[in-house]
Formats: C-alpha cells, sequence, structure tokens
C-alpha cells in the first residue's frame, strides 16, 4: 500500500485533528502502533510539525469521515491523477567529474580483460567515446603513461550486474557468430621513469 510523502508528520497530524484510531493512523502512515500512541503521548515525533494529507490531496474528507464513523474502517490513498515523472532510459550516462579521470583506467581494464565486448558497448557502458577508447587501445591516449587498468566497478563508473550482463551478451553474440573469444590484451606496465619499456 502507498505510504503518505512524510508519514510521520502525517501522523502528527491525523493524531491532533481527527478521532482516528491508532491502529488506522498506523496502518495508513506505515508506522507502529506504539510509535502513533507515542505520538499521541507526545513521546515520539517532538517538534514535528503536522502535515495535512487532505490539503496535499493524499486523503479526501469524505475518506477520512467514513474511517472516523467507523474504526474497523482501512483508510485509503486518493487516486492521484498526476502525470509521473518519466525514468530516463536513453541517453549518456553522467559521470561525476571527480571520477572522469578513472575512464581511460576502466577502459584499459575492459580492453584487457573482455576484448570480446563491442567499442559500442564499453562507450555506452562507461559514458565514453570510441575515440577515446580507439586512443587507449593503441597508446595514444593524452595519458597513455599514467593509465593503469582498474576494474571499472570499483571505480563506480559501472555497476557489477552491469558489467556481468554487457560481458554476457557479449559472448553470446561471438558464440552465435562463430568467432573465437580473444585472449586477453596485454598492457606494458609504466617503468619508474613513466614510459614503457
Amino acid at each position: 500500500m502507498p505510504q503518505p510523502l512524510m508519514p510521520k508528520a502525517t501522523a502528527v497530524w491525523l493524531v491532533d485533528n481527527t478521532s482516528l484510531s491508532f491502529d488506522q493512523i498506523a496502518e495508513f502512515c506505515g508506522l507502529h502502533p506504539l510509535e502513533v500512541q507515542g505520538i499521541a503521548d507526545e513521546e515520539v515525533a517532538v517538534g514535528i510539525q503536522g502535515h495535512d494529507p487532505i490539503a496535499t490531496g493524499q486523503l479526501t474528507r469524505e475518506e477520512l469521515d467514513r474511517c472516523q464513523a467507523d474504526p474497523s474502517a482501512h483508510l485509503k490513498m486518493a487516486v492521484q491523477n498526476l502525470p509521473q515523472p518519466a525514468k530516463r532510459t536513453k541517453g549518456p550516462r553522467y559521470t561525476p567529474v571527480a571520477k572522469r579521470q578513472d575512464k581511460p583506467d576502466g577502459i584499459a581494464w575492459l580492453l584487457r580483460h573482455h576484448p570480446e565486448i563491442k567499442d559500442s558497448q564499453i562507450a555506452k557502458l562507461i559514458g565514453t567515446t570510441k575515440n577515446t577508447i580507439q586512443a587507449v587501445r593503441e597508446r595514444t591516449h593524452w595519458n597513455s603513461p599514467n593509465i593503469r587498468p582498474r576494474d571499472p566497478v570499483l571505480l563506480g563508473l559501472c555497476s557489477q550486474s552491469e558489467l556481468n550482463l554487457i560481458v554476457e551478451k557479449a559472448r553470446k553474440a561471438a558464440e552465435r557468430a562463430g568467432r573465437e573469444v580473444p585472449p586477453p590484451m596485454e598492457f606494458e606496465e609504466p617503468d619508474a621513469s613513466g614510459g614503457f619499456n
């Protein structure tokens, strides 16, 4: 059952302004009846200002009157016809500024450990461009001497479930096409001067 936006503040308002039972208020607000009793005894939620669910359209006056008349009745949220915000599913992934310098490290790790993944999949997973992926692969990236292959999950660039899904898709696509999954690429580790051997 959906709950009101501010459950404790709503419970404070219902305790102060209605004759509903503690059980009715607790069920509507998703609280324990003892917590509602504590609100009534001013032991819980001290200092919380009541939030009127009728004024915000979460409850109708008729529903409130019906439940006050019948202590065994259950309060029901008012049906809201407001449009819900659409979930964003397409478009580039936002990466915080603090994590952007880690993208080449994540790309290098994917190229080393999962060469079967296509560049377009890497670009979508990490939120980068194909040019950057190509530069990391060919070691022409402006920061090549400092790139260390690191797991993009540990860097916070993607989740483990997203990575597993893309790896599984890439392996299945390779099997369908009859290609062998190429062995992992070998990256040279920089020496003490920052150059490659």
